[in-house]
């Protein structure tokens, strides 16, 4: 019998199913990892397969979450493998907000979703903490 090998994810509930591009204020960066890249004219573009978590924190997984949340979680993972600057936080956390508003969100509810991320994210967009998925191999028998 042939080994089985496998990849556990860290924490991503989340997939797409097909590229997702965005047109971004964001100017003369240029970032290409194998599922995000960002081009000096401001185009994000995550692809196909890319895997995110979703909302955080104390809420849930709404529709006007869902796109915010996706391109915060795209964000914070470049600051987090040192591909962005931290500084971009404050970025990434506006953007949030104005996408969750874009999909519908109240802005009230959408200032205290920017208010969560700007208080309590920091950490999860810390340069060098990336979690690389864990490969398990089932040896052949």
């Amino acid at each position: 019998m042939r080994k089985a090998c496998y990849r556990k994810l860290t924490s991503y509930k989340y997939q797409l199913i097909d590229d997702y591009v965005i047109e971004l204020e964001l100017k003369e960066l240029a970032i290409n990892t194998p599922f995000i890249t960002l081009t000096p004219a401001g185009r994000l573009t995550l692809r196909k397969n890319y895997a995110w978590n979703g909302p955080s924190g104390p809420t849930i997984d709404t529709l006007s979450l869902m796109r915010g949340s996706l391109v915060h979680d795209a964000f914070y993972q470049l600051m987090r493998m040192e591909e962005l600057p931290y500084s971009c936080k404050e970025f990434a956390d506006r953007l949030l907000q104005q996408i969750c508003i874009e999909d519908g969100m109240n802005r009230i509810f959408a200032r205290l979703v920017y208010q969560a991320v700007k208080i309590f994210g920091g950490s999860s967009a810390e340069p060098g903490t990336e979690k690389p998925d864990r490969i398990i191999c089932v040896p052949e028998t």
